[in-house]
């Protein structure tokens, strides 16, 4: 049976959103082209029309899931600097986004798995993060904009690598207390001038 545009479209959206959260929670490598398409409600056989290769598919899905993320931020940007600041530290670093990866950043989710693939991927993976660290650098108080790109990446290194030990540990004491030592430290340097 046929599948009409629109209806190929929806498919390949769903197939990426599906991607998205799969590869956030198990890697790009502990996810299967049958479980993938199984999770979306698809066979395998539409893949090959939808996607030149598994990679082009992760390379879209981290974008997708990225931008996504980006989004939900965003309106932290309507708030004063350091109130935005607290308010994405402390969603970031929520016990919420520790225990559930695939709903969260695909930068912390797939940092140390990226390292491992394809320079395409990697491209992606970058590109996603320099747009995250100017919308952090957007929230930090520096007095000019080199001050606040560093605050960024000292702030966004802070809450990526907080969340990834957090989730790696099988001590919730000590995931709480790197996701509170992480926060506070995050906050000090996002606030000065």
């Amino acid at each position: 049976m046929r599948v009409t545009r629109a209806q190929a479209e929806e498919n390949r959206e769903r197939v990426i959103e599906t991607a998205g959260q799969l590869f956030r929670e198990k890697g790009f490598d502990g996810v299967g082209l049958n479980d993938l398409m199984q999770a979306a409600g698809l066979t395998r056989g539409g893949f090959y029309g939808q996607f030149e290769s598994k990679l082009d598919l992760a390379v879209q899905a981290l974008n997708r899931a990225q931008r996504y993320n980006l989004e939900r931020w965003r309106p932290l940007a309507e708030q004063p600097r350091q109130e935005a600041l607290r308010n994405l530290v402390g969603g970031y670093l929520s016990r919420y986004h520790q225990q559930h990866p695939e709903d969260g950043c695909a930068l912390a989710a797939l940092a140390v798995d990226t390292a491992r693939q394809p320079e395409a991927l990697k491209a992606a993976f970058t590109d996603n993060l320099r747009t995250f660290l100017d919308f952090v650098a957007g929230l930090c108080a520096g007095d000019c904009e080199e001050q606040r790109q560093q605050q960024a990446m000292a702030v966004l290194s802070t809450l990526v690598g907080a969340l990834v030990l957090s989730r790696a540990t099988d001590d919730a004491d000590l995931a709480r207390g790197l996701r509170r030592a992480a926060s506070q430290a995050a906050l000090e340097v996002g606030a000065k001038n």
